[in-house]
């Protein structure tokens, strides 16, 4: 039998890369960012990316720049005494595609997360092309939190962990494990099918019982619940905005990152959650028993 453990291990949640354009929207990523300073130590990096650095004209972007520096000193001003446990806030300035520049940044961590904020989809082109969240998700396996329009919350207490017919749906439970243990939370097991297959339903039952016994065995309180309905994301958005939680924690592969046309799962949950998200991308995992996992 395969070991939760075994399958992956989570990462180190210290180093935050926030995309900033200086809207009150894109600052909830930094709001998230700093509620992690509450209870470690953490490196908070500040991402801005100049919207013109193609112009020719040296002037318009030297006027950017002059602009960015300016509101990232009083950003600097406004966010740095609310920093605990001697963490520390940066920022840097950049040229290019705002979601290659902020994965260049993620990546040049061994370990790092990116913080950002996102309304989702809005129209056609952002359906087709899809928003600089999704592409960001999709150019790294680093961890991703994105926000949408809700507030952000002050405290992590519930943490919600959709359980699919895949079975690396299990590689999160791990870096949940480590959240909730962080911040005192309860996570809330869900079993989610858009079948009612009875087989299909006791594999997804199993899947959620080795999870949930894994998260017991770490001591950490958990609330199980199966739901099955039409749509994965609106069973575990209507889920996590029913009992308040503070973070919805998904796989999100390659595949399903890149499939806008049927809108994958990882898609639709980070165009409809009110809920913060965080995504983490499978591993590829070869496992004492001689089989091989892959993303889903």
């Amino acid at each position: 039998m395969v070991k939760l453990a075994d399958i992956t291990k989570p990462g180190n949640m210290t180093n935050f890369i926030v995309p900033i354009d200086f809207s009150l929207d894109s600052l909830k990523g930094l709001e998230w960012a700093l509620l992690f300073s509450q209870k470690q130590t953490v490196n908070i990096q500040m991402v801005y990316v100049l919207a013109n650095s193609t112009n020719f004209h040296s002037n318009v972007v030297e006027q950017e720049q002059k602009y960015a520096q300016a509101q990232f000193k009083k950003l600097m001003q406004e966010y740095e005494p609310r920093l605990k446990n001697a963490s520390k806030l940066r920022h840097i300035i950049k040229k290019g595609k705002v979601y290659r520049e902020v994965v260049n940044q993620v990546n040049s961590y061994k370990s790092a997360v990116v913080s950002a904020s996102t309304h989702g989809a809005s129209g056609f082109e952002e359906l087709f092309i899809g928003s600089n969240a999704l592409k960001i998700m999709a150019a790294t396996d680093k961890p991703v939190f994105t926000l949408r329009n809700s507030p952000v919350p002050g405290d992590i207490k519930k943490i919600v962990l959709p359980i699919k017919l895949h079975v690396d749906t299990r590689q999160k439970a791990p870096v949940a494990a480590d959240l909730a243990d962080l911040f005192g939370a309860e996570i809330h097991v869900i079993s989610v099918s858009t079948s009612k297959n009875k087989r299909d339903l006791e594999r997804l039952g199993s899947y959620a019982k080795q999870v949930d016994s894994y998260l017991k065995a770490r001591e950490l309180k958990t609330v199980t619940k199966t739901l099955v309905g039409e749509s994965l994301a609106t069973l575990t958005c209507n889920y996590a905005e029913a009992v308040n939680a503070d973070l919805i924690t998904i796989m999100s592969s390659s595949i399903d990152k890149w499939n806008v046309f049927l809108g994958s799962f990882a898609q639709q949950m980070v165009n409809r959650a009110t809920v913060p998200l965080l995504s983490l991308t499978p591993k590829e995992r070869h496992v004492p028993t001689g089989f091989t996992t892959f993303g889903g």
